[in-house]
């Protein structure tokens, strides 16, 4: 109990501080670094399958990361870009700190209801693939956005 008491706080100051770091982004213009780097800096907690504790099944990780597709839609749709002086900026939702947040409502009550028949390890293992579904997904579309408006809308796109 205590574990997942902790990874659920735990969550929820990563999306708090996810918003924060949303609304600063939007004061700089954005980048395909910015765009890319994310996912990749993520990608690293994937070490924990080193570890026999968060060993999951090939379908659980397929379920997981289509999950994450489809709980990134909302990402999607809350993500546009504009052009100011000659930059691209990412326009700031006012939608997106109740969409992160509804999101980790939506996950934390499916990890107590699959966290009763599941192992804390294999839990963490699909959350982990659920959110780094969701953030790739997100990112990928961003990143195609971003240079269709550079494309597009800038001189020497």
């Amino acid at each position: 109990m205590f574990w997942l008491v902790a990874s659920t706080i735990v969550a929820a100051g990563m999306a708090i501080g996810m918003i924060f770091v949303r609304l600063n982004a939007a004061k700089k213009p954005a980048s395909v670094k910015k765009i890319i780097l994310p996912p990749l800096f993520m990608s690293t907690g994937a070490l924990m399958f080193i570890f026999p504790v968060f060993h999951i099944a090939w379908i659980q990780v397929l379920e997981a990361f289509f999950v994450g597709m489809i709980f990134s839609i909302l990402l999607i749709k809350s993500s546009k870009f504009e052009v100011r002086d000659q930059d691209i900026f990412l326009v700031p939702s006012r939608a997106f700190p109740f969409i992160l947040f509804g999101l980790l409502i939506v996950r934390i009550v499916i990890k107590l209801i699959l966290g009763s028949t599941i192992s804390f390890g294999e839990t963490s293992g699909m959350f982990f693939i659920l959110a780094f579904g969701m953030i790739v997904t997100w990112r990928v579309s961003m990143l195609y956005q971003f240079l269709q408006l550079k494309k597009s809308a800038l001189p020497n796109g």
